[in-house]
């Protein structure tokens, strides 16, 4: 099966472009203003209006209130709604929108746990657990850790880069990966060139 590709911290309309270009399936605006990639309504607006059919969009919250959730879907066409906080499952569901639940895998953690309770969740985002922090740290998690046999699809985020995604791909075997800094040029700025990189080996993994 074809792994699945999303480019996650878009802050600008020509990065969502080429992402797409080069062949992701979606990208992630992160709503989140504790974080470098922030965006603004207006800018999400902006980066959804340039960019071309059939690509998702994601929206990342962090424990935001709900009325902050059903403002931003009021003015942006999300597609799917990911929650890296300590939402409850009610809450996550509460919006009407497919949604995902981000796990930060921290020691202990009981995934098939985890997964039970997020019953309703479309897939489960695992990333790299740093305490007080929410993501987007650039560290991976040991791969080994991912067990098989979700209910849910999971996407493997935390440190992806194109230098060690293939070998994440081969461990863990996940339905879809999910970067952000391990594309960047700078905090928020896509770097074309590593995009592209980064779809080729993903590529080149699923070729082998």
């Amino acid at each position: 099966m074809r792994v699945r590709i999303k480019i996650c911290g878009i802050t600008r309309p020509e990065d969502g472009v080429e992402a797409a270009r080069l062949g992701a399936d979606a990208i992630g605006l992160v709503f989140y203003a504790s974080s470098p990639r922030a965006v603004s309504v207006a800018q999400a607006q902006a980066v959804c209006a340039a960019l071309p059919p059939f690509i998702s969009v994601a929206g990342l919250f962090v424990d935001a209130p709900a009325a902050e959730v059903r403002a931003v879907l009021q003015a942006v066409p999300l597609d799917v709604l990911q929650f890296h906080g300590d939402e409850a499952p009610a809450y996550c569901a509460a919006f009407g929108r497919p949604w995902l639940k981000a796990l930060r895998m921290r020691d202990g953690l009981d995934v098939m746990a985890e997964a039970q309770r997020h019953a309703g969740a479309q897939g489960l985002l695992l990333d790299t657990y740093t305490p007080g922090q929410a993501g987007g740290t650039g560290m991976a998690f040991d791969w080994q850790r991912v067990p098989q046999g979700l209910a849910q699809p999971v996407i493997l985020a935390g440190g992806l880069t194109p230098d060690n995604v293939a070998e994440a791909i081969s461990v863990a075997r996940p339905y879809a990966v999910d970067v952000s800094g391990g594309v960047e040029q700078a905090k928020g700025i896509k770097s074309a060139d590593k995009m592209a990189a980064f779809m080729r080996e993903v590529e080149r993994v699923q070729n082998r």
